[in-house]
This record gives C-alpha cells, structure tokens and sequence, in this order.
C-alpha cells in the first residue's frame, strides 16, 4: 500500500528517508561491512523510542519502510523485521545515556578502524580534514569482545563522555551528531581523514602534524560552514534519484 505524498512532510517519515539516505550512501562510500553495523536516529518527538537499520539487509537495498521502530529494552514497535542485538546494547544506551546523540553511526569502516588497531592509534592534526575533529574525539582502550550486554553500551557511552565520536580499540567508531545530515558526514569526512593519514604513513615518514592553536582555529572555521554537511546531503539524495530507483519508496509500516 503506498502512502500519501503529505506523510513525506511528517518528521518520522523524514528521519527513515535520512537514515536510508545515509545507510545507502555508506554503501557507495565503501563504509559498510557485509549486513552489520547500524545507523540509528531518535524519533522525533520520543525520545524513549529509536529507529535502526533492520537485521539482515544489506545497506544499499534498505528503504524506509525497512527502517525499524524499537525501544531501549529491545521491543520492535515498528517494522516488519528482526534488529540485531547489537544495536540494542550500543545504540539504545549511548541514545538513552546522552541526549546529544540524537544520530548514532556505527561502522567498521577499515581506515579509521586500521588506526583503532595500531598501538596508540590516533586520527593526527596532519591533514585539513582531520582538523574538525579537534577535541571531538574519545578513545576507548579497552576492548571488550562483541557488545552483547547493557553493561558494554554503558561502558562505551561512558567512554565517550562530552565528545562526538568514539573511537573503539581493535573494533571500529562511533559517531554522533544532531541530525542525520551532519552525523553523516562527520563520518564521511573522519575516513577520509584517516585514509590520507594512512597512506602518509605508509611512506615511513615522519608525520607533519599542525600546532594546537592553528587546528582549533581551523576546527572553530569549519563549524562555521555547517551548511555545507546538509549541502552535501541533499546531494547525495539526488544521486540517489538517478541512480537508484525506488530507493525512497514508502509503504505501510507495520506495528506490533
């Protein structure tokens, strides 16, 4: 059953097609892994409720009638499909533990997540990429196996305290924001930070790392063009459009 165009103008709505946006740009962007991870947003209005990509599909074939419903204790409200309990345990407690991260990005993608398995990995003030994230960024050291309990959601929601993104040792990141548009790409532009400073350190040179002062200068400059996040969302739908037909296509999202 398809639904009237007016529900496009309504905010749950909305919040499926940005997370479906930004579940299947990551796929084009390389950032996925198989039919794992997850990109979960509160919902508008409940902030005691979440949506999250369902267990079992592949990031480019979600639409936002896939997108599920659920609440923190692991109840599907919404939705045809199955979540896996991962995203329960780490999603459902960083939304619950801190009401900033009202967009949570959960990935493995393998540059940034090449640096969380070196010794003392960090994303380096060497590039002008890696200039946002200065003093956004936790490091959490311990790993602690797969997050199959509320104990480690809430160990890594501790971990990330006041910050943006986690960094999770020998596992991946986690990234947060506002909204959808700017959580993505936070995460876009974090890889590719982290794939130039691989690559410099490839060549067995020493790192040109820029002084404090001049990263949160830049840092401060490019917050101040927040704009060009929801720019380059809105960009990433229209390739959509060309490319992927049907991608948005809203029907009947059952409840239970």
């Amino acid at each position: 059953m398809e639904l009237p165009k007016m529900l496009a103008n309504d905010p749950v709505t909305q919040a499926r097609i940005d997370l479906t946006t930004a579940l299947r740009a990551a796929a084009r962007h390389g950032l996925n892994e198989g039919v794992c991870n997850h990109f979960s947003m509160t919902v508008p209005g409940r902030e005691d409720l979440f949506l999250v990509n369902p267990q079992g599909l592949h990031w480019s074939e979600i639409t936002p009638s896939d997108i599920v419903m659920a609440d923190g204790e692991g109840n599907i409200v919404e939705g045809k499909y199955e979540v896996e309990p991962t995203a329960f345990y780490i999603h459902a407690r960083i939304h619950a533990g801190n009401p900033r991260a009202k967009v949570v990005l959960h990935t493995h993608m393998p540059y940034a997540t090449a640096l969380t398995s070196i010794r003392d990995g960090r994303i380096e003030m060497c590039t002008q990429n890696a200039f946002r994230y200065w003093g956004r960024i936790a490091y959490d050291e311990k790993y602690g196996g797969v997050a199959l309990s509320n104990d480690e959601g809430e160990r890594m929601c501790r971990a990330m305290g006041d910050k943006d993104i986690l960094f999770l040792r020998n596992h991946g990141v986690i990234v947060s924001g506002p909204t959808v548009a700017q959580a993505y790409d936070d995460l876009y532009y974090l890889e590719r930070a982290a794939m130039v400073q691989v690559l410099a350190m490839q060549t067995g040179r020493e790192l040109h790392n820029i002084d404090e002062a001049m990263a949160e200068h830049t840092a401060r400059q490019i917050a101040g063009e927040a704009q060009q996040a929801f720019l380059h969302f809105e960009s990433l739908k229209r390739m959509l459009d060309r490319d992927e037909a049907g991608w948005s296509r809203l029907t009947a999202v059952e409840g239970r």
